[in-house]
């Protein structure tokens, strides 16, 4: 290896953007580039990329890196990638159709034709995934039936971290903690759940080999290397999904310990050393070999605070002190006493996963009064997210027998101070802030560094990568007016009138927004 080699890159391709950070032996980021990637929605509920920008915008974000260090310096990468989104493509890598995302809630008939197959339970258990929009299992149904052309004439069906890895090395495999968040794993083998696939007509054979997450593939081929311009002898590292490379980024590598990104979803996980399935929250494969992530998943997080903040943000700074309106609402919401003067916001704006895995959940609000202004509204959102989060965790603590006594925050959220202090309140745990916010390209690159030789193992590599960062403790007064908001409404809230909103919305839905193409 390359004596002059002392820098790894971590590349999180995520759904909005690609970023490629250059790490140093001690987790610090030396340079830094990112690109955005533009998203379709060709109809109501449907989400699209071009697969073809995941690679431009890899190629992109290197150069942008290699502009401020040297390419001998690299000696590996790793893909942090977005999780569940896939894309049909032919013999020679080339899409297909648009890449059909995580996000994406076509395929509503799918999961009743599974639900009405196999029950609740069976796929949960075979998997770890409970009924979601969000995996890929019931959008490949969906593809066959509304686009069979496609689905037969597909080579290959891709994750994001596939699609790369082929394009980087020419090689057809997948991550194993890529390819399980698909809904398609038979999670205690870690093989591709043939059996189920074969029973809905799904080929097997169209799926990419599965290696553990930190293998090396190989070198990058030398039409890759001229286009990213580094060395062809740079090793590229199998990676993991996101979520799961930011627990690692935070350095959680011990059960009892979670992270939470507060991302434009809220997701957060613990670590377990043996495979438990339980509707309180979706299982996935750890970046770490032979451990488990119990993840639970908010699919409108920091996209519900957008939401709010184009509907009813405030307009631009004219005090001359030059706040963002983000800041200027921050600020705000800050001088509402908790509880928000008894305003509740169950933030089911995108449905909900664990526990209740109802993808037709909406966003429902509690106690509104004259008093109320934007302010209020803002804060119970955020709020209701808190308590979201500690409804969802407490599960996992029940049912892995493992309580979460802290909590580590990264993602673009974890930047609000007001936010975290909240999360620290309505938990009555200790939170600290991630070392960085880019946590899932530093979970990637602690596995490249192993990769590369610098440290023994990913426990070595994270104890030295990954660093404490700004503590948070609960306020004692908050949290005991938490503590009673959520046992006394917000845990009994949804369920108590789940039924009655999904009649208004039966009773109300536009037919044109079904997703019945």
């Amino acid at each position: 290896m390359n004596d002059h080699a002392d820098l790894v890159i971590g590349i999180d391709s995520s759904t909005t953007a690609c970023k490629a950070i250059a790490w140093d032996r001690e987790g610090k980021p030396v340079a830094e580039s990112r690109a955005a990637i533009d998203t379709a929605s060709p109809h109501p509920t449907w989400h699209e990329q071009h697969a073809e920008d995941w690679w431009r915008t890899l190629i992109q974000t290197v150069r942008g890196l290699l502009d401020q260090v040297s390419a001998d310096r690299i000696a590996a990468l790793c893909i942090a990638s977005q999780r569940e989104t896939f894309v049909p493509v032919d013999d020679q890598g080339r899409a297909l159709r648009n890449a059909i995302l995580w996000l994406d809630a076509r395929c509503h008939a799918q999961l009743q034709e599974l639900d009405r197959r196999y029950g609740s339970d069976y796929i949960h258990d075979l998997t770890g995934k409970g009924p979601s929009t969000n995996q890929s299992l019931a959008k490949l149904m969906w593809l066959q039936t509304h686009e069979p052309e496609i689905a037969a004439g597909a080579y290959r069906y891709l994750d994001t971290h596939a699609y790369l890895i082929h394009h980087l090395t020419g090689r057809w495999l997948t991550s194993l903690p890529c390819a399980d968040p698909m809904g398609l794993v038979d999670m205690r083998r870690g093989t591709w759940a043939e059996g189920l696939l074969a029973e809905l007509g799904l080929d097997p054979a169209k799926l990419v080999e599965i290696v553990p997450a930190g293998s090396v593939i190989g070198p990058l081929t030398r039409e890759a290397a001229a286009q990213l311009g580094l060395a062809p002898q740079t090793l590229v590292v199998a990676g993991s999904g996101d979520g799961q490379c930011a627990g690692l980024g935070a350095g959680i590598t011990r059960p009892g310990m979670a992270y939470l990104n507060l991302g434009t979803a809220m997701v957060s996980g613990a670590l377990i050393e043996h495979y438990v399935a339980d509707r309180a929250f979706r299982t996935l494969c750890s970046p770490i070999a032979g451990a488990f992530v119990p993840e639970a998943v908010l699919t409108s997080g920091t996209f519900t605070v957008g939401w709010f903040m184009e509907a009813f943000g405030p307009e631009a700074d004219s005090s001359g002190r030059g706040l963002s309106r983000e800041a200027l609402m921050e600020q705000a919401a800050s001088q509402v006493p908790p509880g928000a003067l008894g305003l509740m916001v169950v933030p089911y704006w995108k449905g909900v996963l664990p526990p209740y895995w109802d993808p037709a959940a909406t966003g429902i609000s509690l106690g509104w009064t004259e008093v109320h202004r934007g302010a209020h509204f803002y804060r119970a959102i955020l709020e209701g997210m808190c308590y979201e989060h500690r409804l969802s965790m407490e599960g996992i603590g029940r049912a892995t027998g493992r309580p979460i006594e802290a909590y580590v925050l990264m993602g673009g959220g974890s930047r609000s101070d007001l936010w975290c202090q909240m999360i620290a309140d309505v938990s009555g745990k200790p939170i600290r802030r991630a070392s960085t916010a880019e946590a899932s390209s530093l979970g990637a690159a602690i596995l490249a560094a192993v990769a590369a030789g610098w440290y023994a193992d990913v426990y070595e590599a994270a104890a030295a990568m990954t660093a404490p960062g700004q503590p948070f403790e609960p306020d004692p007064g908050a949290h005991a007016l938490y503590e009673r908001l959520f046992t006394e409404v917000y845990r009994d809230l949804f369920p108590t009138v789940r039924g009655l909103a999904a009649r208004l919305a039966a009773l109300t839905r536009d037919p044109d927004q079904e997703n019945s193409f």
